[in-house]
């Protein structure tokens, strides 16, 4: 190949997977959405039915009842609270289990840029500044140095450059990045399964995670990147007299 051949094809390269990049940053990545099932709404509900009848909300009933059921009931020691709860309770339950609907508690639908943001938001400077880095600005920093080497006169600084990116390529850490929204993705879907054993609760929330077309951009990315670092590599490996001198 001619130098110029050459580096049209490497800018070709170049452009194509800051094409793949951009909306791999930017696109979302992850969402991740919560919903209140009906089985654990009907299981909390008879607890929160016991807390709600406070001391007042019982004088309040008693004040709306016959005077004289009232009276019956504190000359017996009845407990009208107890009464409530047990009575109520299975009519609760069982039309909640029937006629709940799907109620969304939670829902976050992040991209690689919007992650970053949030995580400084929340106070968690270092994964965010990790993910910053080696998602973001070390893709976009060998973007910058192979394009200036393509267009550089001296052989040696351009082989020294190529090399140098060829070295912050390898901390790109592009797979630790994939699996770590993996590791978010099963941790999300691992809390819809029911707890083992005969006296395990339901879940109360139920979370559903999907990964976004910008996991699949910056996948793709990651793979073209890869490839196309292995004809910077010959760049690399070619000698000073080759036609790249010219």
């Amino acid at each position: 190949m001619t130098s110029n051949t050459n580096r049209l094809v490497a800018l070709s390269l170049l452009a194509l997977s800051i094409c793949l990049l951009i909306p791999g940053l930017f696109a979302p990545v992850l969402s991740i959405r919560g919903v209140l099932t009906r089985e654990g709404v009907a299981y909390v509900a008879p607890m929160m039915l016991e807390r709600g009848l406070s001391d007042e909300t019982i004088a309040v009933l008693k004040s709306m009842m016959n005077p004289s059921m009232v009276a019956v009931l504190d000359a017996t020691g009845t407990d009208l609270r107890k009464v409530v709860i047990e009575r109520l309770t299975p009519q609760i339950t069982a039309s909640l289990q029937k006629s709940v609907a799907e109620v969304e508690v939670y829902e976050q639908t992040r991209s690689i840029v919007g992650s970053v943001q949030r995580l400084y938001e929340v106070g968690s400077p270092v994964p965010a500044t990790l993910i910053l880095l080696f998602s973001v600005v070390v893709p976009l920093a060998k973007a910058v140095l192979v394009a200036w080497a393509m267009f550089m006169a001296d052989t040696r600084r351009r082989l020294r450059t190529l090399a140098f990116v060829e070295s912050i390529a390898k901390w790109s850490m592009a797979d630790v990045f994939v699996v770590a929204l993996l590791i978010a993705y099963l941790a999300a879907q691992a809390s819809t399964a029911p707890v083992a054993g005969p006296n395990a609760e339901p879940p109360l929330i139920a979370f559903t995670a999907d990964f976004g077309a910008g996991f699949y951009w910056f996948a793709a990315y990651c793979l073209f990147s890869l490839a196309s670092q292995q004809f910077t590599g010959r760049l690399v490996a070619e000698p000073a007299s080759s036609p790249l001198s010219t």
